[in-house]
């Protein structure tokens, strides 16, 4: 992947051999479109091929005019240039050209049934790849700018969000994903695995991935003694707030990186689509002008939208297949999730691509990008699901992308991936048992529960989007609107806590938590005296393993329906409530009660000792948050030379921090940092 200065522009065989091609599609795409649409006609043929040709012409000088205005003016400028800009080119086209009529309505109309059946055609043409997007990013990318140290190798990290390393390890072996396999059996790559520490989830994980510290986060949404409400990880305003207790000034991108479409920063000077940024460093130019660049591109937003609605459509179909197939476990899958899946699996993925190739463009020493595919889909429909394994095949193809697209960058660039956490699969406790986790501690505990179980994790990538693009002014009000809309969407409870129940039960994967809305903490002696019912009740209870907690002492414990263990020091009374998980699951456990942040009560589902299945206590059937099949098996795919040193066996993201911030200062990055016993935590 070594990469020289990009040579002068010229107009080689190849460049017109592609504008041709592009011609000749644009002409067949107008001339069907003219076929289906009453207000568009044409005297010949060949006028079709003067609007394709005009239409190119006047694009090429008027469309980066309409990308700097809208990069400018804002989210409203960036909008209509989606949705008019191709229009207005096509308008001006057939004003231009002799023996064609249209009205302007015929033109917007006209340029979106053209875009989709040029798509079909890019489709047909190039067997389904994304060779189309890839030729564009490559043409921008040529426009390369100098940097000052060349001889500093960049890193691009990419988190396959929610890939398990066994999934990852058969998608290999079966040839699905094939430039991974490739990279594999060249010796160029590694690929190994780590061990997500409880919470199982992409806040704790990312927090200890790009800021070094996964303490203070107890699962993906908890009660917060210190603020007296619940927090919630995407959400823009607390993700603020987790990163300001993480930050220290020194994370993976603090030296001239760039967070892309991530929950945190890492301390980048500059973050685009990122959750905690969102409204705090609202509307940064250079991320409406990306934007704008991929609304205003043929291969970029129309191609990704007519994918995007193809997507919805795929998912419809698959989701009344499960339920024609009678599969199982699984959830329904609305028409949310449809629009959900979409954007993340289309939209966001070209954008974020977009994005990661303008920042090699610049020579950005180091980037952090969030691909959610495979997640989103795994959530929804399972893990080996044929909708899963797919996303995993375009995750693969973006990977490909990315390193075509350093081969013209201004320095070296390797591409590093991890993902942030596995993934387990099961049944839903409520679907499965009849009873969700708060009605059965309101029960035994009788007392008002406020159940907080809503499935949210993918509707922060909305908000941050939206917040991003927004400026001051019209745009910056309609962008604040809308964020603050989805903000509210995204939990039952609203956009501030407001319940008054006494107890607070939340779901996050199969781990629950159970707080008391006090400013401090109960011990298991206290739980006992004013409820002795919860605890014994609880692991009565089929499908749960073990609730933990600490004793006035302080000592941690496990407890299961026929004994308990010790955490400090492995001492049981009766049976050991952890034998059914892995060796680790005791330490990683231990280290989750102790923080002063955990509930009065961590509730872990069993795990099927044949399936490994486990079941969420939020309507999920593929989930991780706890203990119990591949949720904590996680994914490092690394060059061989940067793995030089590391150690075979990674424990928690803040230990593969250290192993990445390791493979920054091999490249020659973070020499000029000060000293880190002179920064403040």
């Amino acid at each position: 992947m070594a990469t020289t200065a990009a040579p002068r522009r010229r107009l080689r065989l190849a460049d017109l051999t592609r504008l041709l091609a592009a011609w000749v599609s644009a002409t067949f795409a107008l001339i069907v479109t003219g076929a289906l649409l009453p207000g568009l006609s044409a005297t010949t043929l060949w006028s079709y091929a003067g609007v394709a040709a005009v239409a190119g012409i006047v694009g090429l000088v008027l469309r980066p005019v309409l990308v700097e205005v809208s990069a400018r003016v804002g989210w409203i400028a960036v909008l209509l240039l989606a949705l008019a800009g191709e229009a207005l080119i096509m308008y001006i086209a057939i004003l231009y050209t002799p023996g064609i009529q249209a009205t302007p309505r015929t033109a917007l109309i006209a340029t979106w049934v053209s875009a989709a059946i040029g798509t079909l055609i890019a489709w047909a043409t190039t067997a389904g790849t994304d060779d189309g997007l890839v030729t564009s990013l490559a043409r921008r990318a040529k426009r390369v700018q100098e940097v000052p140290d060349p001889d500093v190798d960049g890193i691009v990290f990419v988190q396959m969000d929610g890939v398990p390393l066994p999934v990852l390890q058969w998608a290999v072996q079966s040839g699905g994903v094939p430039n991974i396999r490739r990279w594999l059996a060249s010796g160029e790559y590694q690929l190994r695995g780590w061990t997500p520490q409880i919470p199982c989830t992409t806040p704790a994980s990312q927090q200890g991935i790009l800021h070094g510290t996964i303490d203070r986060v107890p699962a993906f949404r908890w009660y917060d003694r210190e603020l007296g409400r619940v927090l919630v990880a995407n959400r823009p305003a607390d993700a603020r707030i987790i990163e300001e207790r993480a930050s220290n000034g020194r994370g993976l991108l603090c030296d001239d990186g760039v967070s892309i479409s991530n929950i945190f920063t890492g301390d980048a000077a500059r973050s685009l689509l990122t959750m905690s940024r969102t409204k705090a460093t609202r509307g940064t130019t250079q991320t409406r002008r990306a934007v704008a660049w991929f609304l205003a591109s043929p291969s970029g937003f129309m191609r990704s939208f007519t994918r995007t609605v193809a997507e919805i459509v795929k998912e419809r179909w698959q989701a009344s297949r499960q339920v024609r197939r009678d599969l199982d476990p699984r959830v329904h899958r609305g028409w949310d999730f449809a629009v959900l899946r979409a954007l993340t699996n289309a939209l966001l993925r070209d954008l974020n691509t977009a994005l990661v190739a303008e920042e090699m463009r610049r020579g950005t020493r180091s980037v952090y990008v969030d691909y959610v595919d495979y997640d989103e889909i795994a959530h929804h429909a399972g893990m080996f699901r044929p909708e899963s394994l797919a996303s995993l095949d375009g995750l693969d193809r973006t990977l490909g992308t990315l390193a075509r697209l350093a081969e013209g960058a201004p320095r070296r660039y390797h591409l590093v991936i991890v993902s942030d956490h596995g993934q387990s699969q099961g049944a839903v406790y409520a679907d499965k048992y009849g009873v969700t986790l708060a009605d059965l501690c309101a029960e035994l505990m009788e007392q008002d529960v406020q159940n907080v179980d809503a499935a949210v994790e993918g509707l922060g990538r909305a908000d941050s989007l939206v917040g991003d693009l927004g400026t001051d002014g019209l745009s910056g009000k309609v962008a604040s609107r809308a964020g603050s809309s989805l903000a509210e969407a995204q939990s039952t409870e609203g956009p501030e806590d407001t319940g008054d129940e006494p107890v607070i039960v939340l779901g996050s994967g199969n781990l629950g938590l159970v707080y008391l809305r006090n400013p401090r903490r109960s011990t298991l002696d206290e739980l006992e005296a004013q409820w002795p019912a919860l605890v014994p009740g609880l692991v009565a209870r089929p499908g749960i393993a073990f609730v933990a907690g600490v004793d006035d002492a302080g000592v941690p414990w496990a407890i299961g329906p026929e004994g308990r263990r010790n955490l400090d020091t492995g001492e049981l009374e009766g049976s050991d409530p952890m034998e059914p998980f892995e060796p680790h699951a005791p330490r990683t456990l231990r280290r989750a009660v102790l923080l002063p942040e955990a509930p009065d009560l961590y509730v872990n589902s069993t795990v099927d000792p044949v399936t490994s299945d486990v079941h969420a206590f939020e309507g999920l059937v593929g989930s991780h948050g706890g203990l119990g099949g591949w949720q904590d098996h996680a994914v490092l795919l690394a060059p061989t030379e940067l793995l030089d040193g590391v150690p075979e066996h990674i424990e928690g993201a803040d230990q593969l921090h250290r192993v990445l911030v390791g493979m920054l200062e091999s490249c020659g990055q973070r020499q000029d940092l000060p000293a880190e016993e002179g920064v403040p935590r």
